[in-house]
C-alpha cells in the first residue's frame, strides 16, 4: 500500500467531504498559502520596513487605546 507523504489525503468509504476537510487542514497548517501570497508580488526592502513600521504604530495605538481610562461622567 502506498503511504503518501506531505499533503496527501486518502478517501475512505467514499467520504470525500471528510477527506477535503483533512486536506484543507493540512494545507493550512503547512502555511503554503501564506507563502504563495507573499511571493505573488515583489516588495522592496524599504517598503517592507515602511509597512512593518506602520503596523507597529497601529499596534501601539491599539494598546494605548485599551489602557485609556474611561471618561468621568459626574
Amino acid at each position: 500500500m502506498y503511504k503518501g507523504f506531505g499533503r496527501t489525503v486518502e478517501v475512505r468509504d467514499g467520504n470525500v467531504e471528510k477527506a477535503l476537510r483533512k486536506l484543507k487542514k493540512k494545507v493550512n497548517n503547512s502555511k503554503i498559502l501564506i507563502e504563495v501570497r507573499e511571493r505573488e508580488h515583489y516588495v522592496k526592502p524599504s517598503e517592507k520596513r515602511k509597512l512593518a513600521k506602520g503596523a507597529a504604530k497601529s499596534r501601539w495605538r491599539k494598546t494605548l487605546a485599551s489602557q485609556k481610562l474611561p471618561p468621568k461622567n459626574y
